[in-house]
């Protein structure tokens, strides 16, 4: 594929100072808002300026390949990626994830734009790489890194797919009523909530959530919670991990089913006894959650699709 043939697309954010101006009309507005609250201004402006430049630099080394396209992350869950485009995404590895589960076997190609002040994970490259690099993945010189999805299918024909985790429960800080079940084993749970975690995600939010309840159970745990905690899981393993959040055993509840494995064989399923309140978001991002009223039930699993990092 020559140069002409080739379709890039960019995937960028807003900066902070970008969301106080949306939110406060003007910069001058966003400046005062910003120091009321104590928050030191002058470190949105540098964190505006290094992100804007970082952009123009990549659209620059990008658009000398291709035919290069800017999407903003707002737009994400409407856009039809072109079968056969580029993906790159310039951001935290947040972004990383979230434009993920919106594609279809494309490689991304994940872009720091800040590295003293993000450490990315998911983001190998820097900006000034892509003079070098480009040439490398059009040859196919570069290897790609698989990354394990999972995916939640409500009963009613909805479905969400998550990078790193899932929560259910809640939306207030109210208990979340649900029954539960893995393979024969059957629960009622009252709780704060289940994560399912996949192996990207597994020393994230869920190595957090492990660590407390180990902590109040006195540091017992097992073989495999201590494994967890001490390493996590492959990018790619074909299973994710799920755990209850302070789950309260009473007359009406149970406390058994609280931490386990989700394999192809054998799927999580998860009934709403929530009247309202209740929703499945993936990836810290709660505004694309779904609904979990009373009566759905959410079978979680493994993705079909998995994501592509260039490395």
């Amino acid at each position: 594929m020559n140069d002409s043939e080739r379709k890039i697309v960019l995937v960028t954010r807003r900066t902070r100072l970008e969301e106080l101006v949306a939110r406060y009309n003007t910069v001058e507005q966003a400046r005062f808002q910003a120091e009321h609250l104590g928050l030191d201004f002058a470190d949105f402006v540098q964190e505006d300026r290094v992100y804007r430049d970082a952009v123009h630099a990549s659209e620059q080394a990008l658009g000398a390949h291709g035919k290069l396209q800017r999407l903003d992350r707002g737009f994400l869950p409407n856009f039809l990626f072109p079968p056969g485009c580029v993906v790159a995404v310039l951001g935290q590895d947040g972004l990383v994830a979230n434009t993920l589960k919106y594609l279809d076997g494309h490689r991304v190609l994940a872009i720091n734009p800040d590295p003293a002040r993000w450490d990315g994970v998911l983001l190998p490259f820097t900006v000034p790489d892509l003079p070098k690099l480009l040439p490398e993945l059009w040859q196919q010189r570069r290897g790609t890194r698989e990354i394990c999805m999972a995916r939640a299918r409500l009963s009613d024909g909805q479905e969400l797919l998550a990078v790193n985790d899932f929560f259910l429960g809640a939306r207030s800080h109210v208990s979340a009523r649900y029954e539960i079940d893995l393979g024969d084993a059957h629960e009622r749970h009252s709780s704060s909530g289940v994560i399912v975690s996949t192996g990207l995600g597994s020393t994230g939010w869920l190595r957090s959530v492990l660590t407390g309840a180990l902590a109040v159970s006195g540091g017992e745990g097992s073989d495999r919670t201590r494994a967890l905690l001490e390493s996590g899981m492959d990018w790619d393993a074909d299973r994710l991990v799920f755990t209850v959040r302070e789950p309260f055993p009473s007359r009406w509840s149970q406390a058994g089913l609280v931490f386990g494995e989700i394999t192809p064989n054998m799927p999580l399923r998860v009934r709403s006894l929530m009247p309202d309140g209740g929703v499945i978001f993936s990836d810290g991002i709660e505004a694309d959650g779904l609904e979990f009223r009373s009566g759905l039930e959410a079978t979680i699993g493994l993705a079909e699709q998995r994501g592509r990092l260039w490395i």
